[in-house]
């Protein structure tokens, strides 16, 4: 990957759900701009993994690995501190960790599902948020793109946990900003449509035990661009948010779907 800007030369970002899918892909990319990586993942050997796999796509890349359950305060201060030891500071962080949870029409969804999947994609975005920001705040500089979703603009049936904690990721995106903005920091969002990561082969897997690609397929034939995107479409847009090109950017949800959400 030649990527022949360096966007991110001596800047430190942390990225959480670090070990895999749009995680991952955009930290090979942010090191290929030069930025020092931290990941963060709950899977201590799916990150070990991944270290090996950004510093084999940029032989130069600094990269250090944090354990963390992301709505664990004290794990959250902890890759901070851990980033800021190692670095010493924090310029861009990805705010990313999330799962899809489980689908169960209404009646069936439980408090305890529902629970589950908002303390990991609401609570620990909140918890990100605070600490990082705090931070940046005293450095006065530093840019954060929170992973949302078009399930944050749009709704759809059985995946109440999912789609009510990232309609809380875009509000809390856009109260950040409006609190951190006179600081001189950017805090936007990505929400990406359907992106071939493992989270969505998974989730075609269950739409269509027999024949998962025609799932896709389908999938596929209802989006304008009548494809699924690529984590590395991800990738280039957080970077572009974490960067100074978009220093005029502030408490925005860029839409990366391929039109789906026009229609």
């Amino acid at each position: 990957m030649n990527h022949h800007i360096h966007r991110f030369e001596d800047k430190a970002v942390i990225i959480t759900g670090g070990a895999g899918g749009i995680g991952l892909t955009t930290a090979i990319r942010l090191a290929s701009e030069g930025a020092k990586i931290t990941l963060v993942d709950i899977a201590e050997d799916g990150l070990q993994k991944a270290k090996q796999q950004v510093v084999d796509a940029v032989p130069t890349a600094q990269v250090i690995t944090c354990v963390a359950d992301v709505s664990n305060e004290d794990q959250v201060k902890n890759y901070v501190a851990t980033t800021l030891e190692a670095f010493g500071s924090i310029d861009g962080f990805f705010n990313n960790a999330g799962i899809d949870g489980k689908r169960f029409p209404l009646p069936e969804y439980t408090p305890e599902e529902f629970e589950r999947v908002m303390t990991i994609n609401s609570t620990g975005v909140f918890l990100g948020l605070k600490h990082v920001l705090e931070h940046m705040a005293k450095q006065g500089s530093g840019a954060i793109v929170n992973t949302a979703s078009i399930g944050g603009i749009l709704g759809w049936s059985s995946q109440y946990g999912y789609i009510a904690s990232k309609h809380a990721v875009v509000g809390m995106t856009r109260a950040a900003a409006a609190e951190f903005a006179c600081k001189g920091l950017q805090i936007n969002a990505v929400a990406p449509g359907g992106i071939k990561t493992p989270m969505a082969a998974e989730a075609m897997e269950r739409l269509n035990p027999d024949d998962p690609q025609a799932a896709e397929r389908q999938f596929a034939s209802r989006i304008p661009a009548r494809r699924m995107g690529t984590p590395e479409e991800i990738a280039g847009t957080v970077a572009f948010l974490l960067s100074e090109d978009a220093a005029y950017i502030n408490g925005q949800i860029i839409l990366v779907d391929g039109g789906q959400t026009c229609q």
